[in-house]
């Protein structure tokens, strides 16, 4: 008998998901940005609220998702005990993580940060919701070794935190990701001399010879006349000759230029020695080939009486990008106090740290996603890396911080890793609020319609969304509001409908077409007139779907800003 049980996490309260209504989202053009036509999209609310609205339009089509919840730091949830805290914080965090993987594509990749405190459980439901073989953790420094929290190591308990958590998930294994694309930081302390005395063109051809295993020999001949002048000399004085500061900015933007001297062993070096030694006036550099066709740059004055002679020269910008493993040690996280122009106390992860997640896995024009934005540092690198984005904050600082880095962004804001990717500002974005709940009660307990909100067009679009069509209105037919698969169209409306406005009706809906009405009343036995026309009562239809009048999904992390509209209570 085949043994079905598995491992998996349990909490108090597992299997009691809520039931989220899909609320409809409003664009407000005051505070959209830029190009009209743009896809990006900036979200005011609730993100599990938000994430639902998003559900049924964008299932399958986000490429990349990077979110950096709130950590449940023990502060949380202080009026409950410890095992209730972990629990309250598991079960909103699943209904999350459920939506977001229904948003990936088959290949895409959903990167979640997290530290110590909830690392374990989180990890357990991760398995739960893509299985372990599809997941990989990666430790990423987050903190300096210095300061006062070093200082009191050896009190007790007090191991200083200094790493974080990446756990990385896709839902066919980890595979697939374009691992030649992580850009490993650390550009001054590994490339510390600038190439001159050759221009872009002749450095871009030898470039290509040097990765092109069908190089004949009149190419080698190319590269070894070409950088036989080579010029090395320190980064730090090339940028000084240049007007400017060697940082590591400056050597991201020079990394064309900017090279390392390696060892080479075995029957490389030996063919390297030997043709240094043909030579009657040595160059500054050379090129040979192995073998096994593979082409290397030499410098001219290696010494060859060393067994690890420093001779190789490896380009910058084509050697950096090498795989970091999953230990992430080389990315600055500190001293980001004014990376995006904005300030966010302890919250603000580096734009490069983002920049190598996204890069992992998309290209140009994919589709971005972060549902607990922040400061907006997501938006921002997907937006100057030519990706679509969409962001969701629920907290204030969506209007104080997100709003006005992405602004900047637009504008050619040149923080972060602007100068890296050459940004020069451009596009936009549209903002978005989550429209309040459809139904309210009334004085008497009844779930209502709240007409004070809802006009005409909204609660069509809201019905047709918990309906599972999409809203799509028809220019021609009034009653295409929306469709769903094939031929199935959905028609909202505030009127009392009659057997003689069905009749009509139906002549406009060829029969291979099903139509769904929606409204508040109709004439008995109308659904037994035609086999392809359906009517339904709101709201008492869509009572069941799922629950109404809740706002507040947050994980008690931060203040929840209550609606500020009037008050809808029936006089």
């Amino acid at each position: 008998m085949e043994n079905k049980q598995k491992l998996e996490l349990t909490w108090i309260g597992k299997g009691d998901e809520p039931k989220i209504e899909p609320r409809i989202l409003i664009q407000d053009k005051e505070k959209s940005y830029g190009d009209e036509n743009t896809e990006n999209m900036l979200i005011h609310g609730d993100n599990l609220l938000a994430l639902k609205a998003l559900e049924q339009q964008y299932a399958g089509q986000v490429k990349c998702i990077y979110i950096d919840p709130p950590y449940n730091t023990g502060s949380a949830f202080e009026h409950y005990d410890d095992n209730l805290e972990h629990s309250i914080w598991l079960n909103l965090m699943k209904a999350r993580l459920i939506i977001l993987r229904n948003l990936l594509t088959d290949d895409g990749l959903f990167a979640i940060q997290i530290d110590d405190n909830e690392f374990a459980h989180l990890f357990l439901l991760m398995c739960e919701i893509y299985g372990t073989k599809n997941l990989k953790t990666i430790c990423v420094k987050m903190s300096e070794p210095t300061g006062v929290k070093m200082a009191s190591v050896n009190k007790a308990g007090s191991i200083p935190k200094l790493k974080e958590y990446i756990i990385i998930a896709k839902k066919n294994g980890i595979k697939g990701l374009d691992l030649e694309k992580i850009p490993k930081s650390g550009w001054d302390n590994e490339y510390k001399t600038y190439c001159s005395n050759i221009t872009d063109d002749m450095l871009k051809k030898v470039k290509d010879i040097l990765n092109d295993e069908n190089r004949t020999d009149a190419d080698i001949q190319y590269v070894d006349e070409i950088v036989k002048n080579i010029g090395f000399c320190n980064i730090k004085d090339a940028a000084k000759n240049m007007g400017e500061i060697a940082d590591e900015n400056w050597c991201f933007k020079n990394a064309n230029r900017i090279v390392q001297f390696a060892t080479l062993t075995g029957g490389a070096r030996d063919i390297a020695i030997s043709k240094k030694d043909s030579y009657n006036e040595l160059p500054s550099a050379f090129a040979i080939q192995t073998s096994q066709k593979k082409m290397y740059l030499i410098r001219g004055d290696f010494n060859t009486d060393t067994k690890l002679s420093r001779c190789k020269l490896l380009f910058a910008d084509l050697y950096l990008t090498v795989n970091p493993g999953d230990l992430w040690t080389d990315i600055k996280t500190t001293g980001l106090d004014n990376e995006g122009t904005v300030d966010f106390q302890n919250g603000k992860k580096p734009e490069r740290l983002i920049y190598r997640i996204i890069r992992m896995n998309t290209s140009p024009g994919d589709l971005v996603l972060d549902s607990f934005l922040g400061s907006g540092t997501t938006a921002a690198v997907a937006h100057k890396m030519g990706r679509r984005w969409i962001g969701v904050e629920l907290g204030e600082h969506c209007y104080t911080h997100c709003i006005p880095r992405l602004q900047k962004v637009v504008d050619g804001e040149q923080g972060g890793i602007s100068k890296a990717v050459n940004w020069q500002g451009g596009g936009g974005f549209k903002f978005y609020e989550l429209a309040p709940s459809l139904l309210k009660q009334d004085k008497y307990g009844n779930w209502i319609i709240d007409k004070d909100i809802y006009n005409s067009d909204m609660l069509a679009a809201a019905v047709a969304k918990l309906n599972g069509y999409e809203y799509a209105p028809d220019e021609k037919d009034f009653w295409k509001q929306g469709h769903s698969h094939g031929n199935s169209f959905i028609f909202t409306t505030t009127q009392y409908i009659t057997a003689e406005y069905i009749d009509k009706l139906s002549k406009e809906i060829d029969f291979d077409q099903s139509l769904l009405i929606c409204c508040p009343a109709f004439d008995v036995k109308l659904n037994d007139r035609y086999d392809n026309i359906t009517i339904k009562k709101i709201p008492k239809s869509v009572l069941d779907k799922c629950e109404y009048g809740k706002d507040n999904y947050n994980l008690n992390i931060v203040e929840v800003p209550e609606f500020d509209g009037e008050d809808f209570d029936d006089e």
